[in-house]
């Protein structure tokens, strides 16, 4: 059976939020299933307005697992600090096909927001 996902990803709207008050802490994070029998080798960029892009980001996820990744955690983003409040895009690109889910918490006011949302795929 092939595996399901596709090998590229967009994801237009990210920002990382600051860690508000809350219990739970404010955060991004990128969270990818690989369906396939072979790890799935991931590099990600980042895009800025007025900024270069930044590349050099890469994840593995074994195969037939669930990995999450998070935006707050530089030894997530391989070593790259990603600014806090900036909006930016994110590209993923994978060796096989993953499916891929982007989430944010933010909490810097009193109601807590969360949200998730699949990216665009080709």
């Amino acid at each position: 059976m092939k595996a399901l996902g596709k090998k590229y990803w967009i994801i237009p709207d990210c920002e990382l939020p600051p860690e508000g008050e809350g219990e739970m802490k404010g955060h991004e994070s990128v969270i990818i299933v690989n369906d396939s029998n072979k790890e799935a080798l991931i590099n990600v960029t980042l895009f800025f307005t007025g900024s270069p892009a930044y590349e050099g980001i890469v994840w593995t996820v074994p195969a037939k697992e669930v990995r999450c990744f998070r935006m707050n955690q530089p030894e997530h983003m391989s070593g790259y600090v990603v600014p806090l409040e900036t909006q930016y895009a994110m590209k993923v690109v994978s060796n096989v096909p993953i499916v891929l889910q982007y989430g944010r918490l933010d909490n810097r006011q009193v109601n807590l927001a969360y949200y998730t949302t699949l990216g665009y795929n080709e």
